[in-house]
């Protein structure tokens, strides 16, 4: 593969209500499945000759759209789900804070979590890697799609960048059904050549409830 095509799952519900999903099994809500019939003709003019899915359901039914304009097969990978959040899944960012205070002011600094049921993210960093990895060492030639989660896209696009973990947190998580565009180079290098892509207008980037709340000055 010499293109790969970093994809978010559309909404679903517990994005818009700012709970956190993790490794939770999740459906997209209706306007997530639109996100996903929106995005798909754009996606599918890639001509991509593989497709591969985190399989949580957010993430299979964000690329089955495209899977079924393409004719090209979802491959399912549990290595591309969602950084693993334990007891914090299915919690807002102020439960979180009002039960785990000292976690939580250290998730906010960007420090590493001390909670042991949290993956961390080297850890998500070294499994996103692995799954990458075959993607890219496969004998499948041409562009691959590959449909994951916010923090996972964040650590798979930092990882074939060769980024380091502070560079790699410093990218914005990107928005339901937005994409980054990688693409090697003769030197076996890769290069971003797009990061939060997608179909709405530019000025909607940024919009969601995370992401609104990670701003300063909201």
């Amino acid at each position: 593969m010499n293109r790969l095509l970093i994809v978010r799952h559309g909404q679903t519900e517990w994005n818009i209500a700012g709970r956190i999903q993790g490794s939770s099994d999740i459906d997209l809500d209706e306007t997530g499945k639109a996100q996903a019939a929106e995005a798909a003709p754009e996606l599918a003019a890639y001509e991509p000759t593989r497709i591969i899915s985190s399989d949580l359901r957010r993430a299979v039914d964000t690329a089955r759209p495209v899977a079924d304009i393409t004719g090209v097969e979802v491959e399912l990978d549990k290595r591309l789900r969602e950084r693993a959040y334990g007891p914090w899944e299915g919690l807002t960012h102020h439960e979180i804070a009002d039960r785990f205070p000292e976690d939580h002011r250290r998730w906010r600094s960007q420090e590493p979590l001390q909670h042991p049921d949290i993956e961390t993210w080297a850890e998500l960093h070294r499994r996103t890697s692995e799954a990458v990895r075959d993607i890219v060492e496969s004998d499948v030639e041409g562009t691959a799609i590959v449909v994951c989660h916010g923090g996972s896209a964040r650590q798979i696009i930092g990882g074939i960048l060769d980024w380091e973990q502070g560079p790699t947190s410093s990218l914005s998580g990107m928005d339901n059904a937005h994409w980054a565009d990688l693409r090697q180079m003769r030197s076996g290098k890769w290069r971003l050549y797009g990061y939060n892509l997608g179909v709405p207008d530019p000025s909607t980037i940024g919009q969601s409830l995370l992401a609104k709340g990670q701003q300063a000055g909201r």
